[in-house]
């Protein structure tokens, strides 16, 4: 084959070549182009990634929790955003939800005292039950009528206790720990002659609510080792 014959072939060989590479470069066949995924506004070729957005802590102070009661009233939560490297800008995605605690400010309320129980009808009780607190609408229960447990609004059905009103005013919320009642919460809405006297000399003392004098169960409340944790102090 002569060279003039060579040259012209490898000429046509190299056209072919070209075109057949347009052809498949045209359709994208090959493209070196990354393609990040625009949901999120993004323009192509951006080096992107999600990162997480810390929340932040809000702290209520309440004095009617105990000093040593801290609550969480609401969790918190991280957020999401995207970040691109390019250009710096962040978008949050999804907003972080702040973590809210109360902190208890009122007086230090473990204690470790007696119980006893009484009826609604019992010597030197009203006689319709009346008990000494008014409820926290300002209105009179009684233990007869009304019943033995209170529906509180925070606490929901507790049962009722009379303390000593110097100390454990009105509507305190009280967690009682009974080695044979076992563990209840209570609120105190009433008093005594002798929870006030068991306070004066430094002791604690409380009451539990019963329908009747002649209850059965009356007489298991009585108790010298009750655990008391005030939840809220008053109304």
């Amino acid at each position: 084959m002569n060279t003039y014959l060579l040259g012209l072939i490898s000429k046509w060989a190299s056209i072919i070549w070209m075109s057949v590479t347009g052809i498949f470069n045209s359709g994208q066949l090959f493209s070196e182009e990354t393609i990040v995924v625009d949901n999120l506004n993004q323009s192509k070729n951006s080096a992107a990634e999600v990162t997480e957005v810390a929340y932040d802590t809000q702290k209520q102070y309440n004095s009617k929790l105990p000093s040593n009661i801290t609550i969480t009233k609401q969790e918190g939560k991280k957020g999401l955003a995207y970040a691109d490297n390019n250009d710096k800008n962040v978008e949050i995605i999804e907003e972080p939800i702040d973590e809210i605690i109360e902190i208890g400010t009122g007086d230090y309320g473990e204690y470790v005292g007696k119980m006893t129980g009484y009826g609604a009808d019992c010597a030197g009780c009203s006689s319709t039950g009346t008990v000494s607190c008014k409820t926290r609408s300002g209105s009179s229960w009684s233990l007869t009528k009304d019943g033995t447990t209170y529906n509180d609004t925070e606490y929901g059905k507790v049962r009722i206790l009379a303390a000593a009103l110097d100390k454990f005013p009105c509507g305190t919320i009280i967690k009682v720990t009974h080695n044979t009642l076992g563990t209840f919460n209570a609120i105190v809405m009433d008093t005594g002659g002798a929870m006030r006297n068991a306070w004066s000399r430094g002791t604690i003392l409380m009451d539990l609510a019963f329908a009747s004098e002649h209850d059965t169960m009356l007489h298991s409340a009585t108790s010298s080792n009750v655990k008391y944790s005030v939840q809220r102090w008053g109304w």
